[in-house]
């Protein structure tokens, strides 16, 4: 983002990115627990900014993270209770997570095992090498993978176990399970579900959450 307040802080109509992103799951009568992870020397500003104005009932833990997010997610998982039947990973600013989507994941993953939030592609996908196009991707096998992801509790536990036995990095939690020969449901995503990431990403989904509000406030008509 380049600025001088870490993303997952600025703010999304007067809120912090991070208290909306808590907001769904904390409305969401699936969800039992949350755990946060955040970086170590953010957690002052987060009681200040996000847990003391906008509490959480369901807030379990907050855990420091790691190096890369593939460690931050298995100290989250520390933090899970091991009577947990269900584990869903989202990334903190995704903050325009609807309820249904995060539903229609938790479902799938119930009934499958694991199951991810995803859309497909929409422009052609080139494979390239120095700055060379090497390869023409079948446009329509693409999707690109959003969070929520989900799986049994058990299965996400032992994808963890298995890639630190391995070496295995990853950036994605479904691709660690894959590696166990697990099929990984696809639940389709939502272009308002954005990862807010560059300064233009804020205005996206501040236009989007306006449009939100103001269908609320009209009574979704």
């Amino acid at each position: 983002m380049g600025g001088a307040v870490e993303k997952q802080f600025l703010c999304l109509g007067g809120v912090p990115i991070v208290a909306h992103t808590l907001g769904v799951f904390q409305r969401s009568p699936l969800v039992d627990g949350v755990v946060l992870v955040v970086a170590s020397h953010q957690r002052s500003h987060l009681t200040e900014k996000v847990l003391e104005p906008y509490s959480s009932e369901k807030l379990i833990a907050v855990v420091d993270g790691g190096r890369e997010r593939q460690d931050s997610v298995a100290f989250g998982l520390g933090a899970v209770p091991p009577e947990c039947e269900l584990v869903v990973v989202h990334d903190g600013a995704r903050p325009l997570l609807s309820h249904e989507l995060l539903v229609s994941v938790l479902e799938a993953a119930q009934v499958h095992g694991a199951a991810l939030a995803a859309t497909p592609a929409g422009d052609t996908v080139k494979r390239t090498k120095d700055g060379l196009v090497t390869e023409t991707l079948e446009r329509d096998t693409i999707w690109l993978a959003q969070t929520p992801q989900a799986f049994h509790a058990g299965l996400i536990r032992k994808a963890y176990k298995e890639a630190v036995k391995a070496q295995i990095t990853s950036t994605d939690d479904a691709a660690l399970v894959e590696r166990l020969g697990v099929a990984i449901h696809v639940v389709p995503g939502s272009s308002e579900n954005i990862k807010v990431t560059t300064p233009a990403d804020l205005i996206v989904a501040e236009a989007l959450l306006a449009v939100r509000t103001t269908s609320s406030e009209s009574g979704g008509r």
